[in-house]
């Protein structure tokens, strides 16, 4: 007698859930059904969209390959007609990679004015990578030490010779060789100093600021 009542008792539970089920579905059904294709439509918009994504990131990426042949084949004419386009229409990083080789390509073609101007424009837009900004700064300031003055190589750089800064070393030996040019030696000096005083300094660096600072002694400049 005990399992028929059991029996009965699971027979009315189920009939009693399927019977919720069937008001729950009622009420909320078309409300389900929606979430549903939405979800479905989503994923389906998503793998689009990253398809289309990938794709043209593939194709801005063989455009800067060509453009990099050209330039390496001494065509520098047509790698710039085709990085000028890509930096105005690519997709994704090729752009800003597109504006910083095409301001080298400028550079190696003799316009160092246009090349610097390029540098100096992208070292000053906010929405790149700070990391980005200070590293085409510095070549600006490169640049500008063998074509500018000392105060146009300490605009691009002095704030990036702090201690803070790891951009500091050649920050530092740019602004200590655009001094010594000037004829400005103490100034010099003081750069060169700070490059060996900080540990930190690569090998490199830190032996031609010794090497700068045997020179300025040498000259007999500061006596």
């Amino acid at each position: 007698m005990m399992n028929n009542d059991d029996s009965f008792i699971r027979e009315v539970n189920e009939e009693l859930r399927s019977e919720q089920m069937k008001a729950v579905w009622k009420r909320f059904g078309p409300v389900i059904i929606g979430i549903a294709v939405l979800i479905v439509v989503g994923v389906a918009g998503n793998v689009a969209y990253q398809w289309w994504e990938n794709t043209q990131k593939s194709a801005s990426g063989d455009r800067f390959m060509s453009a990099l042949q050209a330039a390496g084949q001494n065509n520098l004419d047509e790698a710039q007609k085709q990085l000028e386009a890509l930096s105005k229409d690519g997709f994704g990083s090729y752009p800003l990679l597109a504006r910083i080789r095409l301001a080298s390509l400028k550079a190696d073609k003799g316009d160092v004015a246009a090349a610097v101007s390029d540098f100096s424009a992208i070292g000053k837009d906010g929405t790149i990578p700070e990391a980005v900004r200070n590293a085409v700064r510095l070549r600006a300031a490169w640049l500008l030490v063998d074509t500018g003055t000392y105060e146009q190589v300490a605009a691009e750089v002095e704030e990036l010779a702090v201690p803070s800064s790891a951009n500091r070393f050649g920050a530092r030996e740019a602004l200590g060789l655009s001094a010594w040019k000037a004829g400005d030696y103490a100034k010099a000096r003081d750069w060169f100093q700070l490059i060996v005083d900080d540990q930190a300094s690569p090998s490199g660096v830190m032996n031609r600021a010794r090497t700068m600072l045997d020179l300025i002694t040498a000259s007999g400049k500061l006596s």
